[in-house]
């Protein structure tokens, strides 16, 4: 098993939580928001925080075009939460398909119960029409959020998650710089407390989420 325990103070949360350019090649260290600590043993892909995150206050608009309140809409819903955007060429495919998959094996009560909400990082191109049709590719039941950048940047800024505006490469192609946490937010108490990174796969996410479902610790 390719999983990770932590118990009480010393590693950084989620590696530093580092910055991708999806397809750009390049990561760059972000600041840390939480310090968690190893226990040695069976490496885990969940990183279970000691101090949980606060649900970002985040008003934005969804797949319909209508207003979408995070909090309100997620309130007592397991919910995970994932900022990318739907140009990027590798990790945010991945990582949505990743989870869609794994959902479908839970029962259909469970998959209707959970929330998994995709925030774009790229607002001027994710309109709600564009992010409804990539959405509807992997799983129509995701929610798809667009909005202002920068509503957005402070959304995942309290999440400890950077991202920055898009722009161009050397090769004049738009890419958008951002972490790549899937953090999980409690059905119990609506804290965001396990956070997953780029490398997590469909086994592992697959192992997990009943017990996210259930507000449980991975």
């Amino acid at each position: 098993m390719r999983k990770k325990t932590f118990a009480a103070a010393a590693l950084l949360a989620a590696a530093s939580l580092t910055l991708t350019a999806c397809g750009g090649g390049e990561d760059t260290a972000a600041q840390p928001v939480s310090v968690v600590s190893e226990e040695a043993g069976a490496q885990r892909a969940a990183t279970v925080l000691d101090k949980p995150f606060e649900k970002p206050d985040l008003v934005l608009t969804d797949t319909r075009g209508e207003k979408y309140d995070l909090r309100e809409e997620t309130a007592g819903k397991p919910t995970l939460v994932y900022f990318g955007y739907t140009h990027c060429p590798d990790v945010c495919p991945l990582t949505m398909n990743n989870i869609a998959v794994a959902k479908k094996q839970l029962p259909e009560a469970e998959q209707d119960e959970l929330r998994v909400v995709f925030v774009t990082t790229d607002p001027e191109r994710d309109t709600p029409s564009e992010l409804g049709k990539w959405l509807k590719g992997i799983d129509p039941q995701i929610v798809g959020l667009t909005g202002d950048f920068a509503t957005v940047q402070a959304g995942a800024r309290t999440l400890g998650i950077s991202i920055e505006a898009p722009h161009k490469d050397e090769n004049g192609k738009v890419v958008s710089t951002h972490g790549t946490q899937v953090v999980a937010f409690s059905p119990k108490t609506d804290d965001g407390y396990v956070l997953y990174g780029e490398d997590a796969t469909v086994e592992d996410y697959t192992r997990d989420l009943p017990r996210i479902v259930k507000g449980e610790k991975p």
